[in-house]
């Protein structure tokens, strides 16, 4: 059905004033922060995203480089894209010698 897939897609609002890849970022670390993507999951690739909220695939591409640079996506070429583990507080600092 048409209306339900309208339903069912994720909020992107082409009158607000905001990019559309913002909204897009926004939401999957949205998803990302209720739990709803765990760490080490694979995000679905460019063009999948890109149905999914239904835009250009280089927008989902450009949602996928905000997310990257927010530090909640490493992508990995030729694999794909995956959630961030979080950074713990004491990553990368020396490890008590006492």
């Amino acid at each position: 059905m048409a209306g339900d897939s309208a339903r069912n897609r994720p909020p992107i609002d082409p009158t607000k004033i905001a990019y559309v890849y913002m909204q897009m970022a926004d939401h999957i670390a949205e998803r990302i922060a209720k739990g709803d993507l765990h760490p080490g999951a694979r995000l679905p690739g460019e063009r999948d995203l890109a149905a999914e909220y239904g835009v250009a695939h280089l927008t989902a591409r450009r949602a996928t480089r905000e997310l990257r640079e927010r530090g909640l996506v490493v992508t990995l070429p030729a694999k794909g894209s995956f959630i961030a583990y979080p950074e713990t507080e004491t990553e990368g600092e020396e490890p008590d010698k006492s």
